[in-house]
């Protein structure tokens, strides 16, 4: 079955990095477009950031876009979320999910599996 799974979360301090792991198995991990999303408490769901099965495709959210970076490793069935300069407001649970095409796209819908998450705290 599909499995998503999630690290490198953590405490930040403010201005801090911090680099997410999302391994995934169950599937031909090149096929399909891969997105981070994250919650916060009290809050919707926002789609962080996206990318297109082979690369050349990506999307991030304003909130994000010039401090965090999205890459994959196909030969690793691996997503990453590279976070610098993080601040307070990044604070989440950061989900990793596997969209039901090669594209990647910030609709909810176009999503079939997600995992657990993993908690990114930002605080001094």
């Amino acid at each position: 079955q599909v499995q998503l799974v999630e690290s490198g979360g953590g405490l930040a301090q403010p201005g801090g990095s911090l680099r997410l792991s999302c391994v995934a198995s169950g599937f031909t991990f090149s096929n399909y477009a891969i997105s981070w999303a994250r919650q916060a408490p009290g809050k919707a769901i926002e789609w962080v950031s996206g990318m297109s099965s082979d690369g050349p495709y990506t999307y991030y959210a304003d909130s994000v876009e010039g401090r965090f970076t999205i890459a994959r490793d196909n030969a690793k069935n691996t997503v990453y979320l590279q976070m610098n300069d993080l601040k307070p407001e990044d604070t989440a649970r950061y989900f990793c999910a596997k969209a039901r095409s090669f594209i990647a796209t910030r609709f909810d819908d176009e999503y079939d599996s997600w995992g657990q998450g993993i908690q990114v705290t930002v605080s001094s």
